[in-house]
């Protein structure tokens, strides 16, 4: 009895009759479609193509005509006049029309010598001075629809025009002429004549495609017929063996190789089997290749547990994965099934960096590339001959570094990979090689992401958060101790002067240089972060005052004697005024020993620069009355609703995305505007930042309604608004009130700020989602829950820290990072705000690695207007170019 093939399988593995008619007429559609499609871009290509020098041609002859007859306008000019024409009746002769022509009518203009100089200065002429160094000639402007050619001629006096000009010399500049023409008719004409070509020329691409499509369809359509046909006549394997093709030729090369191809195809399907084995293998390998945190955490002995896995069935000596760790470094990871002799691990180098440096021709020239082993647990030796060293390899070397830094995988068996069992490995290790790349990749991602959390890029030192972490913790652990510390805030003195004179690229050498030297200057257990730009902060576990105004001391002799080469011999140099505070005596809470010491650094700053400030009883009496009065003063701000709205411009780096800007708070103090971060620590302490952003969305809310803005707006909130449960009420009050559009209200929170309250935040983040609201998280980044927060949260923007951005241009570590998270963010569908844009070369940059919206000083500074985005921009660069320095 024959095996006969199943209904579905017919119905899968070949076209059933409908399905064959379907595919005959649609083919014959689109062989006529693609004909006329090509045919007209083809006849309109060369017709643009034509039409343009043709046009162009005409244009410059009409030009150049034009000019001449201007030319002999000139040289007739002395004629006439010597023959006692006045300017009158000069001006008259020529203006006089005469017919258009082809060049059109033309207008002569004569102005005297003091008109001349009124325009053009006074002009002192060389004795062989020609037209070109006084006045500008033939220059082609536009008018409306036609064009004109206006040539302009100095009038030098000759010896016939002192009769007239008694107080003329030979030579000297009597006046000007002026000559327009107006060309347009003859472009005119030539236009009509392209079109009556056109309409001429129409008929042939339609002639052309009718014929192509003839002739293919004639060839193409009788063969594939009569291949359904035979296909249809299979009902069995043995109807198989008896297909026969060598009758079916179209007549094409590659349609005859595919029906070639086909029958040697039913020859072999009767002898396809699947090991049974290989695909419980495959469903096991599958199973692992799923992704978790253990295994991005361990990704090496995850590694090496999938080579031994592939081992069961297929012998595969090594792996060898290739990242991009470094500017001009790359490490080779090799993976070993088992021990391997010296001279294996040598001649397997050799090979695998051949391979390379043939595949990949950056890394060809690179010296710096670093192999490093690794052994997975099977115990037998491995030693191979150089015989064995041929083999069937995979691999995968790219151009440039991809998401993690993969550069390229590959691995490497003794396999021969011409069976059904070879194909289904053939995937299986496809898919290992992927899922390799994905794990290191997302590893080292988890990594940076650690390192930056808590590192600044540029310094390697602790970042602000960190050091408000690490101050905290010091003062659980003095309180708790019975010790005092000492807390220095340095900032440098001068330092603008750096980057004003040399550029960036400079400070950012000398802030390298600063943080490595003091480095060197304190003890193991001693805290160095940068706080902020030039601002930097000590922390000084287990140290008295004496013992700070020391090391305070060192720091200060250390900047003094610190400089950096600059590129015109130069040494940049800065100095540093500190400030001292000491636990407990000065102050007992993290943010009033910080205030204390930065308040001994701004009188530092004051008494001369370059000095360690050390309290003196006055100084503790003095800061705490500030700190009083400046609450009081925010007090009385929020009592007056005198909080004022500031608005930034966030913009668009592609075409269809919404306008944006972003709402900013400030509050005016004895008639002085304070940006949010001078005071928005003492309303939190107050316990009044929610009526803060109350009176600040109101006044925002009611200026966007006046105003008709369109455009959606960020707003900034204080962690204190998750916990007060009418915020949200508020919210959705005064947007009704003024008619907002919720679906343009995006709420920011700081990433740093909102990961210690992650439950609190989740319900915050969906009731606001619930009501409409968008939701963003600022700082995107510079925590370690980024994540997390992409995974948990419906997130809409992500406004990426700014200071990789602001960075990426000078280290490529910086540049990675941004492009990560921007193609991170794209994967879940997030829109990505870069700030810190502070010219056109960054902005450039973020737009190259596929940001969406940009945020800076270069783009828009914040200021009370709201108004879309060129104009903000023009209203800042005015502002800048008088030195106005608007509010950050």
């Amino acid at each position: 009895m024959e095996e006969k093939f199943e209904v579905p399988e017919l119905e899968c593995s070949a076209p059933s009759a409908t399905q064959s008619r379907g595919f005959r007429l649609s083919l014959r559609t689109f062989i006529l479609a693609s004909s006329l499609a090509v045919s007209f871009i083809s006849f309109a290509f060369v017709l643009v193509i034509t039409s343009v020098v043709y046009l162009d041609t005409v244009k410059r002859s009409a030009t150049r005509l034009a000019y001449d007859q201007a030319q002999q306008v000139h040289r007739s000019i002395p004629l006439l006049m010597g023959k006692g024409a006045t300017r009158q009746e000069l001006l008259s002769f020529y203006n006089t029309p005469r017919g258009s022509g082809a060049l059109g009518n033309h207008s002569v203009e004569l102005y005297r010598t003091p008109v001349v100089e009124a325009l053009y200065g006074r002009i002192e002429l060389a004795a062989d001075a020609g037209v070109e160094q006084v006045f500008r000639s033939g220059t082609v402007l536009e008018r409306g629809e036609g064009r004109v050619v206006e040539a302009i001629f100095p009038l030098f006096a000759t010896k016939n025009c002192l009769a007239c000009h008694g107080n003329a010399r030979t030579g000297s500049l009597l006046g000007a002429l002026k000559v327009r023409q107006d060309i347009g008719p003859m472009l005119r004409q030539a236009r009509q004549k392209l079109f009556f070509l056109f309409l001429v020329l129409s008929p042939i691409p339609v002639l052309m495609a009718l014929f192509i499509a003839r002739l293919v369809n004639a060839r193409v359509v009788p063969s594939i017929n009569e291949l359904g046909d035979k296909v249809m006549q299979v009902n069995s394997i043995r109807d198989l063996t008896r297909l026969e093709f060598s009758d079916v030729a179209p007549g094409f090369t590659e349609l005859d190789r595919i029906f070639g191809e086909v029958s040697k195809l039913v020859d072999k399907i009767r002898a396809v089997s699947v090991d049974k084995e290989i695909l419980e293998l495959e469903i096991q390998m599958l199973e692992k290749f799923i992704i978790t945190s253990e295994v991005i955490r361990d990704w090496k002995e995850h590694v090496a547990c999938l080579l031994l896995e592939i081992n069961q069935v297929v012998d595969a000596y090594m792996l060898f994965c290739i990242f991009q760790v470094g500017e001009e470094l790359y490490d080779i990871e090799i993976f070993w099934r088992s021990q391997p002799s010296e001279a294996t691990k040598k001649q397997v180098e050799q090979e695998v960096l051949r391979k390379i440096r043939t595949e990949n021709a950056r890394l060809a020239d690179s010296s710096a590339l670093q192999v490093i082993h690794n052994i997975a647990a099977d115990p037998t030796p491995l030693a191979l001959e150089q015989g064995d060293l041929d083999l069937q390899t995979k691999s995968l070397i790219l151009d440039s570094p991809q998401i993690g830094g993969v550069v390229g995988i590959g691995v490497q068996s003794e396999s021969a990979w011409n069976t059904t069992r070879g194909l289904v490995i053939d995937s299986i290790l496809t898919t290992l090689l992927n899922v390799i790349g994905s794990i290191k990749a997302i590893h080292k991602y988890t990594k940076d992401l650690e390192y930056y959390a808590t590192r600044d890029p540029l310094t390697n030192l602790f970042n602000q958060r960190v050091f408000w972490e690490l101050i905290s913790y010091e003062i659980g652990r003095a309180d708790r101790h019975g010790y005092s510390f000492a807390l220095l805030v340095i900032d440098l003195d001068n330092f603008k002067h750096i980057n004003d004179t040399w550029g960036h690229a400079i400070g950012d050498r000398y802030l390298a240089a600063f943080a490595d030297a003091v480095q060197h200057a304190l003890r193991k257990g001693d805290i160095f972060a940068r706080y902020g730009g030039d601002e930097f902060v000590i922390l000084l576990p287990e140290a008295d005052e004496e013992q700070a105004a020391l090391v305070a001391a060192r720091i200060r002799n250390i900047t003094e004697d610190l400089y950096v080469a600059t590129p015109d011999a130069a040494k940049a140099r800065a100095t540093a005024s500190i400030g001292l505070a000491m636990f407990p005596l000065h102050a007992v809470t993290e943010k009033d020993l910080f205030l204390f010491a930065d308040n001994m650094t701004y009188k530092a700053k004051g008494e001369g620069k370059n000095r360690v400030s050390i309290p003196t009883p006055e100084d503790v009496v003095e800061v705490f009355r500030m700190v009083g009065e400046k609450a009081r003063m925010v007090q009385e701000a929020v009592d007056g609703r005198k909080v004022i709205p500031y608005f930034q411009p966030i913009v668009a780096l592609g075409p269809g995305k919404p306008q944006c800007c972003e709402v900013l708070c400030r509050i005016e103090l004895k008639g002085e505007v304070i940006a949010a971060g001078e005071f928005i620590e003492t309303a939190e302490s107050l316990g009044i930042v929610g009526r803060l952003d109350a009176i600040l969305l109101e006044k925002a809310f009611a200026m966007v309604e006046e105003q008709g803005y369109q455009g959606n707006l960020f707003v900034n909130l204080s962690p204190k608004s998750m916990i007060m449960s009418e915020f949200l009420p508020n919210i959705i009050r005064l947007a009704d009130r003024y008619h907002i559009d919720r679906s343009r209200v995006v709420f920011e929170l700081t990433e740093r700020e909102t990961v210690k309250n992650l439950t609190l935040l989740e319900k915050f983040v969906y009731d606001l989602k619930s009501q409409g609201f968008k939701f963003a998280i600022d700082d995107f980044g510079s925590g370690f829950s980024s994540f997390q927060y992409i995974r948990q949260f419906p997130i809409d923007y992500v406004k990426i820290e700014g200071v990789f951005v602001r960075n990426m241009l000078n280290d490529y570590r910086d540049m990675a990072f941004v492009k990560t998270l921007a193609m991170l963010a794209k994967e879940f569908n997030i829109s990505t705000i870069a700030e810190y844009i502070e010219s056109e070369e960054i902005l450039e940059a973020v737009q190259s690695v596929g940001i969406d919206y940009a945020q800076g000083f270069h783009l828009g500074c914040p200021a009370p207007q709201l108004g879309d985005t060129k104009r903000q921009e023009a209203i800042n660069r005015d502002k800048r170019d008088k030195g106005d320095k608007a509010f950050g």
